[in-house]
């Protein structure tokens, strides 16, 4: 046995008996989690937590089930942990959700460690986590420039090199270290299909005739939660500012929990989303959602998995809506003079301006400060029918301010006529139901 598996052993050991001591050490409340995230399908860019293996002779598979499983006990014994050469990483990355921390617990983690590497610039995807809703690719990245800049996209193809029907999310990566590694993750939800048996993921430079790519192809595993999925009839209506919601289901997979709920035809408003929703168990711990897949009669809510610590009750929770009376969804615009037709009476018009061949305007939104979603517009047209689509939008909550860019709105001709697709007004309604665990 040589000096590195002695060290192992020993460090096992202590690690072995730190976690007898912090046993006892209770659990905070993780309440604070707040907020459906809208949009899952229009692949946005967040930051997401990193993953970092530790390598040495020892597998990095088999450090991770000695840390996961003390982890998942106690927050200061992952502090403990996060002081461990090479463990930062992978704690800050289960730290934030509980239901990925338990699934890799169970040893879901699949080991990948395929690379593409030329021109001095390599990625390697180091590993996934996958079931047949969703699936996190985690990677690495060598030698690239400017990647924190994120003139890079990428795309996920199947085995005949098509790209996956697939909505997924990634960030721009952010230094892993001072020596040009990036490390980051793309979290990837199966909306129509199920994983593919081969995936292929792209790196490439964003924007450039002679652009670079880096392509790794990788068998997928999905044996390892055949047959895992758990569907638990709800069945349920609450009313919520005057609106009826139906709870269908909920799909309990390992990685996530999907609730299935669905808006009455019949409301008078249109609603964007379900402010504050979260999930609390019998001990009071709040499962979060991750984001939503909105569509016009209703969405799909992902929660964190409590697949593995199955609770003996759950409620669902909010504290209103994000909604619209239908009536107030399509203004006509002028451009020029700024004259809006239709339209709620929150939403005020600031300026618009040409750049290039878009159009930019500018509105503002009153009392829309705690708004957990901003502005957006679809079904956009001139006065000749010409239709026309949005290239970039902003939000800025602090000052209640949007920022629209129309692509090609240069020389679109006289008023335009938009159907408000996301608005962030807010209704102050708490409700709870509770929903049921055993399937």
């Amino acid at each position: 046995m040589n000096d590195e598996m002695k060290s192992f052993e020993g460090l096992e050991q202590r690690l072995d008996a730190r976690k007898t001591d912090y046993d006892a050490i209770p659990v905070p409340d993780a309440g604070a989690y707040q907020a459906v995230q809208a949009g899952i399908r229009q692949a946005t860019r967040k930051r997401k937590s990193r993953l970092r293996w530790y390598m040495s002779s020892i597998s990095a598979a088999a450090i991770i089930l000695v840390f996961t499983g003390c982890i998942r006990v106690s927050p200061a014994f992952a502090s403990f942990v996060e002081q461990l050469p090479g463990m930062e990483g992978i704690v800050s990355m289960i730290r934030q959700d509980k239901g990925l921390m338990m699934a890799i617990d169970q040893s879901l983690l699949q080991k990948v460690g395929v690379t593409d590497e030329h021109d001095e610039a390599s990625m390697t995807v180091d590993s996934i986590i996958t079931d047949e809703s969703r699936m996190v690719i985690f990677y690495t990245m060598k030698g690239m420039k400017d990647l924190d800049k994120g003139e890079y996209d990428i795309d996920l193809l199947d085995r005949d090199g098509k790209k996956l029907p697939v909505a997924f999310s990634y960030s721009s990566p952010k230094p892993a270290s001072e020596n040009g590694v990036y490390e980051d993750k793309i979290d990837v939800s199966f909306v129509e299909s199920l994983p593919p048996q081969e995936l292929t993921v792209v790196f490439k430079e964003r924007g450039k005739e002679a652009a670079k790519k880096w392509k790794v192809t990788f068998p997928v595993d999905r044996s390892l939660t055949k047959g895992m999925k758990k569907v638990i009839p709800v069945n349920q209506t609450m009313t919520v500012d005057g609106q009826r919601i139906h709870v269908k289901q909920a799909v309990l997979h390992p990685t996530r929990l999907v609730l299935d709920i669905e808006y009455d035809r019949n409301n008078t408003k249109k609603i964007f989303g379900i402010r504050d929703l979260h999930l609390v168990d019998e001990q009071g711990r709040a499962w979060r959602t991750d984001s939503s897949s909105i569509s016009g009669s209703g969405s799909s809510v992902f929660f964190e998995s409590m697949y593995f610590s199955t609770p003996k009750k759950l409620t669902l929770q909010g504290s209103g809506l994000a909604a619209l009376d239908k009536d107030e969804l399509v203004i006509s615009i002028d451009p020029s003079s700024g004259e809006i037709q239709g339209g709620p009476s929150s939403l005020k018009f600031l300026k618009s301006t040409v750049q290039g061949k878009d159009l930019v305007i500018e509105f503002s939104i009153a009392n829309s400060q705690d708004a957990t979603s901003g502005l957006s517009f679809t079904n956009i047209e001139d006065s000749k029918g010409k239709q026309l689509d949005i290239k970039e939008i902003g939000w800025s909550p602090s000052v209640s301010e949007a920022r629209v860019v129309i692509k090609n709105g240069a020389a679109a001709k006289g008023n335009l006529t938009m159907e408000i697709f996301s608005y962030p007004d807010q209704s102050r309604a708490p409700f709870s139901i509770e929903i049921p665990v055993t399937p």
